[in-house]
C-alpha cells in the first residue's frame, strides 16, 4: 500500500481494534492474571512447556472474562484470549507477520519506530505494527532465548537464538543499539530450496548441480561461500538432498538455521553460552569431538564467523569424515584468505 508523502510502501495487517474502556479492563484482567497465575519450576521445565502455559493460562483468563464481561459471546470470548495471550505470552502482533511465507525478515529497531518487514517481490517495507515500549521487546527477547536456552542480559547484550518453527533471531539491547531495543527475525521457507528449484530459477546450472552430486557421492568436502543474503544456508540444504539416506549426518551450530529433509538421518547440535557464573559452556569444538563418539559418515559445520570455527572446520575433516560449512566471501581468492588469515 502505498502511502502519500511516504517514500517507502506500507506493509498493512488486521489489527484487532479494542476500545478505550474494553481496553481498560482487559489490563485489569491482565494485571488479576499475573498475580493470580503461578508456574511452578518443574513446569516451566516440561517439553511443550508453550503449549503446556498457553493451556493453562486459557483456562484462568476464561474464568476472568466471565467475571468482568459476562455476556459476551464465545466467538469474542475466544478471540479476547487469544489477544492477551498473544500479547503477553507471544509476540504480539509480530505474530500474524511470522505467518506471511512471502517474508524473509522481520525487523524491530525500537519502540519509536514501526516494524519493517523484507517481502521477497517488494523489498523493505514499513508496517502499521509499533511496540508499546522498550521493556517490551526485551520481553519478547528473553521469551525468545527462554525457549530455546539462551538469555539476553545487560551484561550480555547480544543473542543469537532461534524460534521453534527454526526462524533465526537476533537481538540487542540498548546502549549497545543506541537508538532502543531490536529484534531481527529471518524467516526460513517453508519448504526449504531442492536442487530442482536451483535449476528451474537458473541459479545453478545443471553441469555444476550433477558436479555437487558426484562430489557428494565421492565423500568429498564442500565449502560454500558467498556474500551476506546470497543463499549459502539455501544452498548448503538444497545439497543436502544428495546425502544417502542410510548415512548419519551431525550438523554443528551456532544458531540453528539448517532445515534438512527428514528422510535422512539426521542429528542437529548446537552450541551453548555459559551461564552467568562462566559454567556449562558448549562450544563448536566441544560438539565436534562428541559427534566423532556418535558414527557420523557426514559433519555438517554451520556457518564459520571465527577463527576457532574455522579450526574446527579443519579439525572435522581431519578425521576423514566429509564436512560441509558456509563461509562469507565474495569470491574464490577471498574465500582462501579468510581461511590462511
Amino acid at each position: 500500500m502505498a502511502v502519500p508523502d511516504d517514500v517507502v510502501p506500507l506493509y498493512s495487517i488486521s489489527i484487532l481494534n479494542i476500545s478505550k474502556a474494553t481496553e481498560i479492563i482487559l489490563n485489569k484482567i491482565r494485571d488479576e492474571f499475573i498475580s493470580k497465575v503461578n508456574l511452578a519450576a518443574d513446569e516451566i521445565e516440561e517439553e511443550n512447556t508453550v503449549d503446556n502455559i498457553q493451556k493453562k493460562f486459557s483456562q484462568e483468563i476464561l474464568l476472568l472474562l466471565n467475571k468482568y464481561l459476562p455476556r459476551l459471546d464465545k466467538t469474542k470470548i475466544d478471540l479476547l484470549i487469544n489477544y492477551l495471550i498473544t500479547q503477553n505470552i507471544g509476540l504480539g502482533n509480530v505474530e500474524i507477520l511470522l505467518k506471511d511465507p512471502n517474508l524473509e525478515e522481520i525487523t524491530i529497531n525500537n519502540a519509536h519506530e514501526p516494524v519493517w518487514v523484507y517481502h521477497r517481490r517488494y523489498g523493505w517495507l514499513k508496517t502499521n505494527v509499533k511496540i508499546p515500549n522498550e521493556q517490551r521487546i526485551r520481553h519478547y527477547s528473553t521469551i525468545i532465548g527462554r525457549d530455546v536456552g539462551k538469555e539476553i542480559t545487560l551484561l550480555r547484550p547480544l543473542m543469537d537464538a532461534h524460534l521453534k518453527t527454526g526462524d533465526r533471531v537476533n537481538a540487542t539491547l540498548s546502549p549497545i543499539s543506541t537508538k532502543g531495543n531490536t529484534i531481527t527475525i529471518r524467516k526460513f521457507a517453508e519448504r526449504p530450496w531442492s536442487i530442482t528449484d536451483f535449476i528451474k530459477t537458473n541459479t545453478i546450472s545443471i553441469d555444476a548441480s550433477a558436479w555437487i552430486w558426484l562430489a557428494i557421492q565421492h565423500e568429498l568436502s564442500l565449502l560454500i561461500s558467498g556474500g551476506t543474503g546470497s543463499g549459502k544456508t539455501s544452498t548448503l540444504n538444497a545439497i543436502a538432498n544428495f546425502f544417502p539416506p542410510n548415512q548419519r549426518i551431525i550438523s554443528i551450530e551456532d544458531t540453528r538455521e539448517l532445515i534438512l529433509p527428514n528422510t535422512l538421518h539426521w542429528i542437529p547440535m548446537e552450541t551453548r553460552l555459559p551461564n552467568p557464573e562462566g559454567k556449562g559452556e558448549v562450544t563448536m569444538l566441544d560438539l565436534v569431538i562428541n559427534s566423532l563418539r556418535m558414527r557420523p559418515d557426514r559433519i555438517i559445520v554451520g556457518e564459520i564467523r571465527r577463527k576457532a570455527e574455522a579450526e574446527v572446520l579443519f579439525e572435522a575433516m581431519h578425521t576423514g569424515h566429509s564436512v560441509y560449512a558456509t563461509l562469507h566471501a565474495n569470491n574464490v581468492e577471498e574465500t582462501i584468505t579468510r581461511l590462511t588469515n
